[in-house]
């Protein structure tokens, strides 16, 4: 899956001034970590909010977006939101602040504990 360029930018460009913000290639596209939690991804034609939760419903009422649902589970404060419906700097900059926003408060990304193994070392016996 390519990833859309032109959307990418537009998303880096509004991004300019935030600091700690590092672009992961994952989930088939490309996500913008901000302190080190996800914040918005871009996939095909279409960007990935990270937004509050708990207004999500009010935002999907005035707002062309839908909420994500993975492995037919309800994604709880992330949405979908379609390039042509973020045509303008100001729809693209809104979804990103929301984004911004809710990165302040959400809680840190789990650190992800590499499992260890132990190595024996194999001797091969002399026939």
């Amino acid at each position: 899956m390519a990833i859309n360029e032109k959307l990418s930018d537009r998303v880096r460009k509004s991004m300019e001034g935030q600091t700690d913000v590092e672009e992961k290639k994952m989930f088939g596209g490309l996500c913008f970590m901000v302190n080190g939690k996800m914040c918005i991804c871009i996939r095909q034609d279409e960007i990935m909010c990270r937004i509050d939760p708990e207004s999500i419903e009010s935002i999907l009422s005035k707002k062309k977006a839908r909420q994500m649902i993975h492995n037919g589970h309800l994604m709880k404060g992330f949405v979908f939101v379609k390039e042509e419906d973020i045509k303008t700097k100001k729809e693209i900059e809104y979804w990103i602040q929301l984004s911004l926003e809710y990165n302040k408060k959400s809680p840190p990304a789990k650190k992800k504990t590499k499992k260890t193994s132990l190595k024996i070392p194999f001797k091969k016996k002399k026939i």
